[in-house]
Formats: C-alpha cells, sequence, structure tokens
C-alpha cells in the first residue's frame, strides 16, 4: 500500500502526540526489536521509534526497519522515526490514514 502526501500527512498528524514505543539503542538494530515493532504495528498501527544511539545511521536503519516489518516511513523527524502498516485484524483497525484526529 503506497500512501499519497496527503494521507502521509494526515498519519502524521495523528502521530504528533504518540509516545516513542521502540528504542534503537547500544546494541542496534536486532531480530528482536523488528519482532516488537511488527507486535507494535499490528496493535497500534502508527507507531513512533526513537534513535538513542546509531543517529548517523538512522536512515538506513529506518529503510531496514520499514522493510523488514513492511510498513510505510510517514517521517523521520530528528532522531524520531514514525511508520504506519494497517493491521491484519480488522478489530484491531484504529488509525484512518485519509482523515486527521
Amino acid at each position: 500500500m503506497t500512501l499519497t502526501k496527503d494521507q502521509q500527512r494526515n498519519l502524521k498528524a495523528q502521530a504528533h502526540h504518540l509516545t516513542p514505543l521502540t528504542q534503537i539503542g547500544k546494541n542496534g538494530l536486532t531480530p528482536e526489536q523488528i519482532t516488537t515493532i511488527k507486535t507494535h504495528l499490528e496493535n497500534h498501527e502508527l507507531i513512533k521509534i526513537r534513535f538513542n544511539d546509531y543517529k548517523k545511521q538512522k536512515q538506513e536503519l529506518a529503510t531496514q526497519i520499514t522493510q523488514q516489518t513492511q510498513a510505510e516511513q510517514i517521517d523521520l523527524i530528528g532522531n524520531t522515526l514514525i511508520i504506519y502498516k494497517q493491521s491484519t485484524d480488522p478489530a484491531k483497525r484504529k488509525i484512518n490514514p485519509t482523515t486527521s484526529k
């Protein structure tokens, strides 16, 4: 699913108040973190990831995260990555990319 610029803008607005659920620290991006990110995406759909370390590699890591989780990168602001993936369970779908809250 490729999002339009309007959808990305709406998702970015919805993510403004969110707290980062995952942090990339001294161990870098681990398989366990990818599993955790996938779980967060399934439950929340729209999440933030904070880069505490590896800040110079954040763009490459953001690409790895989106590829390994099949998520859409919404934005990379400072050291915070915002990603979106629609939940596979219709009952868990809370985020609508076409409307902002």
